[in-house]
């Protein structure tokens, strides 16, 4: 390699040694970088070092010097602050969806993010290993499909599996494939769906990800436009529980005070409260009535009851019902 070409390299490795190196508790020295650059076939003096940290400036990079010891150079600002890289981590940590390879390598390029003293505390924040995580690695692949399909306005093809008990994923449907029209992803209870309309029963479903295989992106436009002009990914999140369909009604509920909390975390705070007296209040709002949904309540014990409509209430009581039969 020429000097010349070397002069040229010399502004692209001063660039990666502060952003591997420094940061505010770590500083990087001019003596430290002529030595770094001399490691690489690189002759520079003081003048050379400070001519370069004011080109990466120009450019944009926020470098910062300081005097008090141990004095130098350091980056001052980044694209992710490490309060943000932390939060990444935690988030791909907690994703099931994410299988536990893949969240190891999202984790090392988070890291890359930070200086290597910063990343370290990234890594003490690590734990993959017992958590539970998807088995299929072909996940990445399928949300690009599906996002490809949603901006291409096509329909999808797929086969979608379950697990036996032998603990294997076995094809539904007999292995015949699906053909919906995907209309959005949602991340729903540490799960990745695709939210879809259905043109043989003209419903709206919804699909784990992480169970879809032999994605093929359709010619055909996609069906529900109709139903979907004025979908809110919100709301359907707020009145599904735990992903699991069921026919929408509006529900009057009663709960203790205490629960407030529970409610707006449910309902959100757009929820209208209304007053039963000094220790209860009510709310009434749209909700996919399901099992889970019936399980919800149950979990809650007696500081809540439905209250409307009779149907509901009658499902509520088949289904505490059928649990006691079991005992």
């Amino acid at each position: 390699m020429t000097k010349s070409t070397n002069n040229k390299l010399r502004t692209l490795y001063v660039m990666e040694t502060l952003l591997e190196r420094s940061d505010e508790e770590h500083r990087v020295s001019t003596k430290q970088l002529i030595e770094m650059l001399e490691r690489n076939g690189i002759y520079a003096e003081r003048k050379t070092i400070y001519d370069d940290i004011e080109s990466l400036k120009t450019w944009g990079m926020d470098i910062l010097y300081t005097k008090e010891k141990p004095s130098g150079f350091y980056v001052g600002s980044r694209k992710f602050e490490l309060p943000e890289l932390k939060l990444l981590v935690d988030a791909v940590q907690a994703s099931k969806f994410i299988t536990a390879k893949k969240s190891i390598e999202l984790i090392k390029k988070l890291e890359s993010m930070t200086s290597t003293e910063e990343a370290k505390q990234l890594q003490r924040q690590v734990f993959i290993a017992n958590r539970t995580k998807t088995v299929n690695e072909s996940i990445y692949y399928n949300v690009d499909k599906i996002h490809d399909a949603i901006l291409g306005d096509n329909k999808i093809r797929f086969t979608y599996y379950k697990w036996d008990l032998n603990k294997e994923l076995v094809p539904r449907n007999d292995g015949k494939p699906f053909e919906v029209s995907p209309w959005a992803l949602t991340w729903d209870d540490e799960n990745y769906y695709m939210i879809a309309f259905d043109a043989l029963s003209k419903t709206v479903k919804h699909y784990r990800v992480d169970k879809m295989q032999k994605i093929e992106i359709l010619k055909e436009t996609r069906d529900g436009e109709e139903v979907f002009k004025n979908f809110d990914m919100a709301i359907f999140a707020k009145n599904t529980f735990g992903m699991y369909g069921g026919k929408i009604d509006k529900v009057t509920m009663e709960f203790d005070n205490r629960l407030i909390g529970v409610v707006m975390d449910r309902f959100g705070t757009d929820v209208i409260i209304q007053k039963v007296d000094e220790s209860h209040f009510r709310v009434r709002c749209d909700v996919r009535v399901s099992g889970q949904f019936y399980g919800w309540i149950a979990g809650l014990g007696p500081d809540v009851k439905i209250v409307h409509p009779e149907s509901v209430v009658d499902g509520f009581r088949e289904f505490v019902r059928g649990i006691l039969d079991r005992y």
